[in-house]
């Protein structure tokens, strides 16, 4: 039976716990496997961190013991801080000894706990953050990634922008590694001119400097990046500016995280995604409906991803009996990706990061009246992001 606890916002000191050895398994000598989730759940952007939290322990709750292992899952509220973040994955490896580490959704967190995770042996999932840097020349055999490689997403704008016959695009991000790996994104894939690129405070909500400047350049299209409440105070604030006639093209702005607040004011607004609710498999019908009948809102992305993390867990640890204590043999195990996606397509290349089929969507209204992304044309299909040759792993 899977067990679930909060692990507290004041840390324990650690000054008396000793570093564990590198590559050394954490708790593979007792019949528990734990589990350390770390997602952002408060402020702003706890919608992002509530989706995944809930993707993983549906799955979880499906599956029951994992891998056939009593299993504890820790839940940890980063608070959308590095520093906080960076201690509480000392605590998760060194005194609670977890198996797994599953998170983040921030890119600047992910930074932050990679070092405490993996130098131990103990194997980091992010199901939504993937930076170019881990992806590429800093990638980890403890590091595994079910959600994609940052650009790749706006890679998918930035191709569209391209078939359209744009020629004169706003960019707009948040100033953090996300934000520029997705204007590097979009750009890969986009050749035309830049009409102005504007790099925001992370959080910010107020974009009427930045509307401004928009409704003077009056580019082709804007493309940006602003997840959760960044992405609800834009799209609202572009509506009420009377912008409509500018192509709002984003990534992780209007999704199933935002468009509950936004509603009819994202309408027909177009993204980037490696997935939507609505994309047609057995796999896929199983997790949106189960989902829904759960929680009562529909998924989105970060909850699929963490889905499939604890799916990668349970595949892996049901190939090796429970026996974890082999670390080459639980990468090989992990590696293989031995489980039905609702995305579909996947598998893991070189870097560990996936290998999977991306899509232009549209933000609409369901039949049953919520509001959702739904797939409007395969963009890329079976793509390897652009930093994996740079990975020296076998």
């Amino acid at each position: 039976m899977t067990k679930t606890k909060l692990l507290a916002s004041t840390l324990l000191s650690l000054a008396a716990v000793p570093a564990l050895a590198q590559d050394v398994p954490p708790a593979a000598q007792d019949d528990v496997l734990k589990i350390g989730l770390m997602y952002t759940l408060s402020g702003p952007a706890a919608a992002l961190g509530e989706h995944a939290r809930d993707g993983f322990m549906l799955a979880a709750e499906q599956m029951g013991d994992i891998g056939g292992m009593e299993t504890e899952i820790i839940v940890v509220d980063d608070e959308q801080r590095p520093d906080l973040a960076a201690d509480k994955a000392r605590e998760l490896v060194q005194r609670e000894n977890v198996d797994f580490v599953v998170g983040p959704i921030f890119s600047n967190i992910l930074v932050a706990i990679h070092q405490p995770v993996t130098e131990t042996g103990t194997i980091l999932i992010s199901t939504n953050a993937g930076t170019s840097n881990f992806a590429g020349a800093d990638c980890h055999p403890n590091f595994f990634v079910t959600s994609y490689q940052n650009d790749q997403n706006h890679e998918v704008m930035g191709a569209y922008a391209q078939q359209q016959g744009y020629e004169n695009v706003f960019l707009m991000a948040p100033n953090y590694q996300a934000g520029k790996d997705s204007l590097a994104g979009f750009k890969h894939s986009y050749t035309g001119g830049i009409a102005g690129e504007v790099f925001t405070e992370l959080g910010q909500l107020d974009f009427s400097s930045e509307l401004a400047q928009i409704a003077a350049f009056q580019p082709d299209a804007l493309f940006t990046f602003m997840p959760g409440g960044m992405g609800v105070n834009l799209v609202k604030q572009y509506d009420q500016a009377g912008l409509s006639s500018i192509p709002f093209l984003s990534a992780f702005t209007v999704d199933e995280t935002t468009l509950p607040a936004t509603q009819d004011a994202a309408l027909g607004l177009l993204g980037g995604q490696n997935w939507a609710p609505d994309l047609d498999n057995e796999a896929n019908a199983a997790f949106v409906e189960a989902f829904i009948e759960k929680y009562d809102y529909v998924p989105g992305t970060y909850a699929m991803q963490a889905y499939d993390a604890a799916q990668l867990i349970q595949s892996a640890v049901s190939k090796l009996d429970g026996d974890l204590t082999d670390r080459d043999a639980l990468r090989a195990a992990l590696k293989e990706a031995d489980f039905d996606s609702p995305r579909g397509d996947f598998s893991f290349g070189v870097n560990n990061y996936p290998v999977q089929d991306f899509y232009l969507v549209e933000a609409v209204k369901r039949d049953d009246g919520r509001y959702a992304t739904s797939i409007r044309e395969k963009i890329f299909d079976d793509y390897v992001d652009t930093y994996a040759d740079q990975c020296e792993m076998q």
